[in-house]
């Protein structure tokens, strides 16, 4: 069966930045998605459309198919208060915000202060070149439940 929408995707993958340091592998297991739903960056799906299961590729996505270019607007400094009271907040960690539009959006802070924290609301991979060392495992037609909820299901349902 050929990937197209509509399709869920089982696959394995190993994503690398330009120096070769792995940022993310799928190990083990395996990594499921529903093509055509947006649910993985649109570079990958782009370039997986019409392999079919054993077909091993490589794919280079630039930042504008993957997790967009950096944008200096999305760093901002905001008071301290706006942290939980008992939280030692250190350069690196994350948080879950809103979005001016109103979206869930992590953050991760650039730099605490006394009275300010840095948050940079970029993507971590915003900016950065990824490279995929990707095998199709298996192609199916998505269930009615599975295009009904927008995204692939595991072999033991969904869970949400």
């Amino acid at each position: 069966m050929t990937i197209a929408e509509n399709k869920v995707v089982t696959l394995h993958y190993t994503l690398t930045d330009d120096e070769g340091a792995v940022i993310d592998a799928s190990n083990d297991g395996s990594f499921l998605y529903l093509h055509g739903a947006g649910n993985i960056i649109p570079g990958l799906e782009n370039a997986l459309a019409g392999k079919i299961s054993g077909d091993e590729l490589k794919v280079t996505v630039p930042p504008e198919d993957g997790y967009g270019e950096r944008d200096d607007a999305r760093l901002e400094s905001v008071a301290r208060e706006m942290f939980p009271t008992d939280a030692n907040i250190e350069a690196g960690m994350q948080f879950h915000a809103e979005s001016p539009e109103g979206q869930m959006i992590t953050v991760t802070v650039i730099e605490a202060a006394d009275e300010t924290v840095t948050i940079d609301g970029n993507h971590p991979l915003a900016g950065v070149q990824l490279n995929f060392d990707v095998k199709v495992i298996e192609v199916r037609d998505a269930s009615a439940e599975e295009l009904e909820h927008g995204h692939a299901h595991g072999p033991d349902g969904h869970h949400h």
